[in-house]
């Protein structure tokens, strides 16, 4: 991490409203990230994409709601929702 002069970089303005809280010290100030979907970092969310789309895929081919919820080790309401959000 580089330290630079915030005089030679923010607004007059701007540096005299920091100084207001902060004056002669070493501030970080973090990057602008946007936050990631639930799972995607961890792949957990593409994981339950594949599962539910099996299950559909299964639904389809005839397996009952009871079986599916018994290969998945789910709830049948469960199986029922991924079945008709789709």
């Amino acid at each position: 991490m580089k330290y630079r002069n915030a005089s030679e970089i923010l607004p007059d303005k701007l540096l005299r409203e920091i100084q207001k809280y902060t004056s002669g010290e070493a501030i970080y100030i973090p990057q602008v990230k946007e936050r990631q979907k639930w799972g995607e970092g961890s792949g957990a969310r593409r994981y339950y994409e594949e599962r539910n789309e099996k299950i559909c895929e299964k639904f389809k081919v005839g397996i009952s709601i009871e079986e599916l919820a018994e290969e998945f080790n789910l709830s049948v309401e469960t199986i029922r929702k991924i079945i008709y959000k789709k």
